[in-house]
């Protein structure tokens, strides 16, 4: 298991994250095309945004998969800057 710190409003919160499908998450960005990466990293901050939550905190899974396809961007191109999202490393 892979545990994950969130920060929310009311402080800090964890998930745990199944290592296999973490795995999983990694490969399948990996074998993206970029616009598809970009499309999908796009999805995945929407899904994180107040408004597709209703105000709530973000579903663990949007956000690892919206850490993992920033993770995957910076990978491919360094030196593009890319709006903060703040995340504490496993």
């Amino acid at each position: 298991m892979c545990r994950i710190y969130l920060e929310a409003k009311k402080g800090p919160m964890e998930i745990q994250v199944n290592e296999n499908s973490l795995e999983a998450i990694r490969e399948r960005i990996r074998k993206m095309p970029d616009n598809e990466l970009l499309r999908y990293g796009q999805a995945a901050k929407y899904m994180c945004s107040p408004e597709a939550n209703l105000g709530k905190a973000p579903r663990p899974e949007f956000v690892v998969q919206l850490k993992e396809a920033r993770a995957e961007w910076l990978r491919r191109f360094p030196k593009l800057p890319l709006g903060g999202f703040h995340i504490r490393p496993c």
